[in-house]
């Protein structure tokens, strides 16, 4: 199956941060959700598969080329959604796009017009008058107006109301059913992500935790409830983290099966969130065992 990016062994190290030793594989024709919590790497990721940074070490390929030989190529086959403004302020929204349009060879003045009546924008209207929702519509319109292969999507809901997140998403998939295009969308709303990602990327202190299938998750991991008399050195090194109460303990566990052998019937096993996950995998890099007694 073909990856359209491919991250080997990427080293990027600022003061304070390192992204360390980081491979990532995205697959062409599926929304990739790409989770974790703030300041662990998701932005200088994507500024990486964007080439706004490069790495100290490592390879980075898109569409199977290098920056170095096919940057124009690259850019030319993707469109970039943020949670910001992009755009001149001071211009109205056609002006913008007399700008845009001679930078990408498959500009389609029909599908702008069409995304622009879909999405209600106003041509004459100086951008920095749009709210923050007009905004995200017109980033979004000029992503998908030049007929791009690989839409790179950061935080594009946060800050946007339940109904146009909800209409975004089936925006989102509707393009995806040609299943030629690939959607690439790093958020922190992970209850987005149960709508429309295929795959789940989870990234935590700079280093990658997983790439799994949607489904794949469920089945591998889980929230395990049960009594603390349960709990002894060697059980506990079974979770990612422990949450101790004197009602009982709650805890994640990466391998179901596992836990089920361990402890059989005498623990309950519920479906984690990915907030869950995130949540765990948090506590327990910073304190195996997590005490709320």
């Amino acid at each position: 199956m073909e990856n359209v990016i491919e991250l080997h062994h990427v080293n990027k190290a600022f003061k304070g941060f390192q992204l360390k030793d980081f491979s990532l594989s995205v697959k062409k024709g599926f929304v990739t959700g790409f989770i974790g919590g703030n300041g662990v790497g998701k932005s200088t990721t994507i500024k990486l598969i964007m080439n706004l940074l490069q790495p100290d070490s490592g390879t980075i390929s898109v569409f199977g080329m290098d920056y170095k030989k096919h940057e124009k190529e690259i850019k030319q086959r993707i469109g970039f959604v943020c949670d910001g403004n992009m755009f001149y302020e001071n211009v109205t929204l056609n002006e913008m796009k007399k700008l845009m349009k001679p930078a990408y060879e498959n500009w389609d003045d029909g599908l702008f017009t069409q995304y622009v009546d879909r999405f209600e924008l106003p041509l004459n209207k100086h951008i920095k008058t749009f709210s923050k929702g007009m905004m995200m519509k017109t980033s979004l319109t000029f992503a998908l107006s030049h007929h791009a292969d690989l839409i790179i999507m950061d935080e594009p809901t946060s800050g946007l109301d339940p109904v146009f997140r909800r209409e975004l998403l089936e925006l989102l998939h509707d393009v995806m059913m040609d299943g030629e295009k690939t959607i690439f969308f790093s958020t922190h709303i992970t209850t987005d992500l149960d709508r429309i990602a295929d795959y789940i990327t989870f990234i935590h202190n700079g280093q990658h935790v997983f790439t799994k299938e949607s489904y794949k998750i469920a089945e591998d991991y889980a929230i395990v409830k049960g009594e603390i008399n349960l709990l002894d050195r060697d059980t506990e090194r079974e979770f990612i983290a422990v949450r101790k109460s004197n009602h009982g303990f709650e805890a994640l566990a990466t391998n179901k099966q596992r836990i089920h052998d361990i402890f059989g019937k005498t623990v309950i096993f519920e479906k984690p969130t990915l907030e869950d996950i995130m949540f765990y995998t948090k506590k327990g890099k910073s304190d195996h065992v997590t005490s709320y007694l």
